[in-house]
């Protein structure tokens, strides 16, 4: 093993998991022989921690959980993989792989994740690899899908715009390469790559990264105005594109956003990212890069729960931080130009783009993909990647886009979609078609309380005030988690839920429709009696009082509801 290389932390002796990165010998530690175990289903804890950097998420069944306990057996061991998919983007070929890994190993679905991955679950440890292997033959990976490293790169994918996607796409795709971890522990363990010994290794393994990484995780994300479908500014460092006379001219840089944060902490919070400059689109890397060593380098790497980028940045100051950037680039950032974003949603259906290309985009709820009575909505996203000659992208909202078909494909993809009961959304009110939620119980280890299996049925309820109240067609962008970690962004959802016990969620108000605000709590530890008895007489004043164009947000906040939060420092006060 490697010798403990650790970075001197800020504020005291470094965690657990620093001095665990430190022993692992660039992210082997002892997985190899922990795979081969046996007696197990599951992993000790060090290698379940060095197992993220790999894109797995070590789960059992908590819904089996109390019964193997009785039967003194251990629990319903799983792993999660985290496909990679900078922008989002997949050809049909890549889709038909995943699907057929998703059946073959996993538990016969596919999930679009909020940053725009694919998400594989219920793979057992002894199918690990094969899954991982079949992932990597297809030109994916699952390497830095999770881990204290920079993560999927997420990009805007909207048809309407298509005249820019292909161009910032790219530079998502060059951050995602550029940003990836080098050591070749990944191909040694999942690609029966040739073991190298550490004498062997010439030059630095991780040049960016060094021995220990990140203090945690680390998240990029390329808007293109008017939309802020990837909510930039919930982003460690957000790229917006800046198009003028017809071109894209570079990006305004934004720098500090996250949305986890502890309940009862209030030392933790969610944050907004601060514009601080503009950058030509050759320079997108070089800023990337620098800012990712900054965090390395002055990230809190005693207190996990203190150590992502945005607390760097509180910490130390905006000014600080803009002129060590400057420092470390050798050239400066220019004054940032003018921008506007006027929504964070997804454009349903058929939509042509300037290419002449056709792109269809459809509702998935919560981003899960299976078949489910008459909604065939894996069968036929599979049979339509058959025939399907462009790309498919996976949206920010968790939703898909059939991309770039041609006129001569269009009749067929329809047919098919009609065929298995693909749907825009067209029928569902839009508050359904504005919902976002992560995956929660029963798999993820940080659930206090239901969010994906939970949301629908609430939006069920919710739905009979909006239509009562005539908004059915009003986009109002509603978030629920099961936990405080923000996986699904509900600090930035006008309507948002985060878990606190089973049945009982803090309820936020207020946060920006184009995502530039932070939401505030409003009631905390309801049920569901509670959330429809205190959002009908607001919903309904709504509908009476609100301005022409005022969006439910920033109605709230007029209303006196709750008071605006521009800075997450502000989030608990």
């Amino acid at each position: 093993m490697a010798n403990d290389q650790l970075v001197k932390p800020i504020g005291g002796p470094p965690s657990e998991v620093e001095h665990i990165k430190s022993r692992s010998n660039y992210l082997r530690g002892d997985l190899v022989e922990m795979l081969a175990q046996p007696l197990t289903g599951g992993l000790p804890e060090d290698e379940n921690r060095l197992m993220k950097f790999h894109g797995s998420y070590m789960q059992d069944d908590r819904d089996l959980r109390n019964e193997r306990e009785k039967q003194k057996l251990e629990p319903a061991y799983q792993f999660m993989l985290r496909v990679v998919a900078p922008g989002g983007v997949a050809t049909p070929e890549q889709w038909l792989v995943l699907d057929e890994l998703a059946q073959k190993y996993g538990n016969n679905t596919l999930r679009v994740t909020t940053r725009q991955a694919f998400q594989m679950h219920g793979i057992l440890k002894w199918n690990l690899k094969k899954t991982i292997k079949g992932i990597n033959d297809t030109l994916l990976t699952t390497l830095a899908a999770c881990g204290d490293v920079n993560r999927n790169v997420m990009s805007n994918p909207n048809p309407y715009q298509s005249e820019f996607h292909a161009e910032v796409y790219e530079y998502a795709r060059k951050l995602t390469d550029h940003l990836a971890p080098r050591t070749p522990a990944y191909h040694e363990i999942w690609l029966d790559g040739e073991k190298v010994e550490s004498s062997e290794v010439v030059g630095e393994v991780e040049p960016i990264y060094g021995p220990v990484y990140l203090p945690r995780k680390f998240k990029i994300g390329l808007a293109v105005p008017p939309s802020n479908d990837v909510d930039v500014f919930s982003q460690d460092l957000g790229y917006i594109a800046i198009i003028e006379n017809g071109k894209l001219a570079g990006f305004n840089v934004a720098v500090g956003g996250g949305m986890g944060m502890t309940h009862g902490d209030t030392a933790t919070y969610p944050q907004l990212a601060k514009v601080i400059g503009f950058c030509r689109p050759e320079q997108i890397i070089d800023v990337a890069e620098k800012t990712v060593t900054i965090q390395r380098d002055y990230g809190n790497r005693s207190v996990r729960k203190n150590a992502r980028f945005k607390y760097t940045i509180d910490r130390h100051g905006l000014d600080w931080f803009v002129k060590e950037l400057h420092d470390r680039m050798g050239w400066q950032l220019e004054e940032a130009r003018p921008f506007h974003f006027e929504h964070s949603g997804d454009r349903y259906g058929w939509v042509k783009g300037t290419n002449g290309k056709w792109n269809l985009t459809l509702y998935v709820q919560s981003g899960r993909i299976h078949d489910e009575g008459e909604h065939q909505l894996m069968t036929g996203l599979r049979e339509i990647a058959k025939i399907h000659t462009g790309d498919f992208r996976l949206t920010a909202n968790q939703n898909v886009i059939i991309a770039n078909v041609s006129a001569q494909k269009k009749r067929k993809i329809n047919e098919l979609a009609e065929k298995y009961g693909l749907t825009d959304g067209a029928h569902l009110s839009a508050l359904r078609r504005s919902s976002l939620s992560c995956v929660a119980l029963p798999t993820c280890g940080l659930a206090m309380a239901e969010a994906e299996r939970y949301l629908p049925s609430l939006v069920d309820t919710l739905d009979l005030i909006v239509d009562e109240a005539g908004l059915r067609d009003k986009e109002i962008n509603i978030r629920m988690t099961g936990c405080p970690n923000g996986c699904a962004r509900p600090a930035l959802g006008e309507i948002s839920f985060i878990g606190k016990a089973p049945g009982k969620y803090n309820m936020y108000m207020g946060a920006g429709f184009s995502g530039e605000r932070l939401s505030k709590m409003y009631r905390e530890n309801i049920d569901e009696k509670e959330i429809v008895d205190t959002l009908k007489p607001i919903i309904q004043r709504y509908a009476k009082e609100r301005n022409e164009g005022e969006h439910f947000g920033d109605f709230v906040i007029r209303a006196g509801y709750v008071k605006a939060v521009h800075d997450g420092t502000e989030f608990h006060s």
